[in-house]
């Protein structure tokens, strides 16, 4: 009987400690599981990047990482990194129209660093925040369009109409850019703008610290503290930032001259040598040396 009862004490003794062991074992393969679980990032932020002149063939990357953004559930927000002087208007409209889309589903917010002017602010205006430094330059609202030329030695048009305009018609195609420019402005920023209808287009570039003052601009900030606003937007406390790479420019061929100057050559496309394609552009300003920029600029 003795016998018995200590063979039934062992028998429960060992039981009880394989189980143990086995709840250690259990725990010990699962921890790491819970854990990564328990720390993985709430969501992620995307940081897409608008550099350089805004033309057909840049923006098209752009456009590429604004729908991949809003099509990857995994991203949450989106910043944009912008640093651009403006560019072509149909280009810049394009970029606008991915940034208000890829908005409505989505926070989006703007961080500029030296320059988000013209086309590059009209592509940024969606964005619920607009984040610059003091120095960076802003604005610059309006549209500028070539003077029609002269008609090529006998040249044959097809009809009246075809590759032809006059200083009138051109005149008015700038002003229909220019309103929607403008309107654009109002629509999306008139609630916090200081500025007058007809002072927003004037077009003037404004610096960081004097946009956030009238309007133009919501906070000065990195981009750093974009992306804080960002997922505060999207209500993320715990996320990581993926960054797209800018897209690689290409398309602009630099030739040393004899007289040690630079010439810039852009290759027009096969067969459209002749064709007249005004193009409107949404910048604030030719090239310039930073002394005769800032000397420009409403401060």
């Amino acid at each position: 009987m003795s016998d018995s009862s200590d063979g039934l004490s062992l028998s429960r003794t060992q039981s009880y400690a394989l189980a143990v062991a086995a709840a250690i074992l259990v725990s010990a393969v699962l921890a790491p599981v819970a854990y990564e679980r328990a720390s993985a990032p709430d969501g992620r932020v995307a940081v897409i990047t608008v550099e350089g002149t805004i033309s057909s063939s840049t923006v098209v990357p752009i456009q590429e990482d604004l729908r991949e953004a809003r099509e990857n559930e995994s991203i949450d927000a989106v910043v944009l990194d912008v640093d651009s002087p403006g560019g072509g208007a149909a280009a810049s409209e394009q970029l606008y129209l991915s940034v208000q889309r890829t908005a409505e589903e989505m926070p989006v917010v703007a961080s500029v660093k030296s320059s988000g002017a013209s086309g590059a602010y009209y592509a940024m205006l969606p964005a619920r925040d607009i984040y610059v430094t003091p120095a960076s330059l802003v604005g610059s609202v309006g549209v500028r369009g070539a003077a029609p030329g002269p008609s090529l030695p006998g040249e044959i048009a097809s009809g009246p109409d075809k590759a032809s305009s006059t200083a009138d018609r051109r005149r008015a195609q700038i002003e229909t850019l220019k309103n929607a420019f403008v309107g654009s402005v109002m629509r999306h920023r008139g609630d916090d703008l200081e500025l007058t209808r007809e002072e927003v287009a004037h077009a003037k570039v404004y610096t960081g610290a004097r946009a956030v003052e009238n309007g133009m601009a919501d906070e000065i900030g990195s981009t750093q503290d974009a992306i804080q606003r960002a997922a505060d937007a999207a209500d993320l406390e715990d996320y990581e930032v993926v960054r797209k790479e800018p897209p690689t420019r290409g398309g602009l061929l630099l030739l040393s001259t004899e007289g040690g100057g630079t010439v810039v050559v852009e290759e027009s496309p096969v067969g459209y040598d002749a064709v007249d394609a005004p193009t409107f552009l949404m910048v604030y300003g030719d090239v310039r040396t930073t002394d005769e920029v800032i000397g420009n600029v409403s401060a």
